[in-house]
């Protein structure tokens, strides 16, 4: 009788896990997707419209800000795919059949690598942020009235902003990841 009563009891933990990772792989997964795709369409807005006005090549920094925001978008990319795998892993979890269901070790190892992938990307991303702002801050600071008449580059423009926003955005999507794996691995561990 007690082994039945243990059965259902880790039966209902399984299925309570289960339905965690399903949702809350999903959520990550369709947040991370939109503020990913708002994010590279602000960035490609402003590579291809900043080489027409000369923006992005007005200031080496901007390159480098952008080559790593960028590779924030790229880990972003990988982080999404992890989200969708935790989904994977609540629905297998979801099974009847024990033998379909992921080991605990397997489930908090995806875990673990989805917690690295979005670190490495708010690091990338917040690195890009600092290039980028820094050279905003360097064009405002040193456009002065004189200065501005001669050299119109030296105007802070929307365009520029659109790079800010678009790595505010994956900084955003990659917390929402960490905080998905972070709570997945409480609920696993628990």
């Amino acid at each position: 009788m007690s082994e039945q009563l243990d059965d259902r009891s880790s039966s209902s933990k399984v299925r309570s896990i289960g339905q965690n990772f399903r949702l809350t792989g999903w959520i990550s997964f369709w947040t991370q997707l939109v503020l990913g795709v708002v994010s590279a369409l602000l960035l490609l807005v402003f590579v291809v419209f900043g080489r027409r006005t000369g923006s992005p090549s007005n200031n080496p920094g901007t390159g480098l800000g952008v080559f790593f925001a960028i590779c924030g978008l790229v880990a972003l990319a990988v982080g999404m795919y992890l989200a969708f795998r935790y989904a994977r892993i609540g629905k297998q979890l979801l099974s009847t059949n024990p033998n379909n269901r992921p080991r605990k070790n397997e489930s908090v190892q995806v875990l673990r690598l989805g917690l690295i992938v979005n670190l490495v990307g708010m690091l990338l991303t917040l690195l890009g942020a600092q290039a980028i702002v820094g050279t905003l801050v360097a064009r405002a600071i040193s456009s002065q009235a004189a200065t501005t008449l001669f050299d119109p580059s030296r105007i802070i423009s929307g365009l520029d902003m659109f790079v800010v926003q678009s790595n505010t955005n994956t900084v955003t999507a990659h917390f929402v990841g960490l905080v998905a794996s972070i709570w997945l691995l409480n609920r696993i561990t628990r």
